[in-house]
């Protein structure tokens, strides 16, 4: 009992790390974290922003030759389309592109043509979610993403979490930017979930507290009365 005394005495004396610190980013309240522009992520506005390497599939209606066609946007943000060639439409949503295909088309002679686009895979509009969570990794952003739904994205805080330490680091016009979370008083609605966008990194803190506990629990001996903690403590 005195060894695990002893143990979370250290972790809680720790000091909690400071947010900030590197000479490129810059920290600022999280009500205030700035949103980025069309251009830098390709996902401000809704619906779904086509950016480079996504996979699409496009169908023309009452045109078997034309129809279930797989095509990935390469990296200038262009797609090849029969009897139209080469097309730009990074940085264009799926109805957006419809209307264009539906142009070309009819300029090559096309009776009204109708067409249909579908993401099949995205992979220019993700974020990142690392740290104390049980899948780390990288994410599509399609529709309005949050905190919350970034991380049960990634299968939830895990064991070791520290909640009031979740940092959401965003660039916008070049500058860096973090902003620090509790995600247990959102989570509680004491604020807004706060929305995440694509190319945002979102990293959840450790509790040395709890990795210390686990840790002496699986090299103490068969205990002969209840080992009692302050649960609180571990919570931190």
């Amino acid at each position: 009992m005195t060894l695990l005394a002893i143990a979370l005495g250290l972790t809680a004396c720790a000091s909690t790390p400071k947010l900030g610190g590197a000479p490129n980013i810059e920290v600022l309240d999280a009500q205030e974290l700035p949103i980025p522009d069309r251009g830098e992520t390709f996902a401000v506005d809704r619906p779904y922003i086509v950016g480079p390497f996504d996979k699409l599939r496009i169908d023309v209606f009452g045109i078997a030759e034309l129809s279930d066609r797989k095509v990935q946007v390469d990296a200038s943000g262009r797609i090849s389309f029969p009897l139209i060639g080469a097309l730009t439409i990074a940085g264009s949503t799926p109805g957006e592109i419809e209307r264009l295909i539906e142009t070309k088309l009819a300029a090559s002679y096309v009776r009204n043509p109708q067409v249909s686009v579908n993401l099949e895979e995205t992979v220019s509009q993700v974020v990142t979610v690392e740290g104390q969570v049980k899948k780390p990794g990288l994410f599509p952003v399609v529709g309005r993403m949050t905190l919350l739904r970034a991380i049960a994205l990634s299968g939830g805080t895990d064991e070791f979490a520290k909640l009031n330490e979740v940092v959401i680091f965003r660039t916008v016009k070049g500058e860096q930017y973090a902003a620090l979370y509790n995600l247990k008083s959102i989570r509680l609605g004491a604020y807004a979930d706060p929305e995440v966008f694509a190319n945002d990194v979102v990293v959840v803190g450790e509790s040395q507290a709890r990795r210390v506990f686990k840790d002496f629990l699986q090299v103490l001996p068969a205990l002969s009365t209840p080992l009692i903690f302050a649960v609180d403590r571990l919570n931190r």
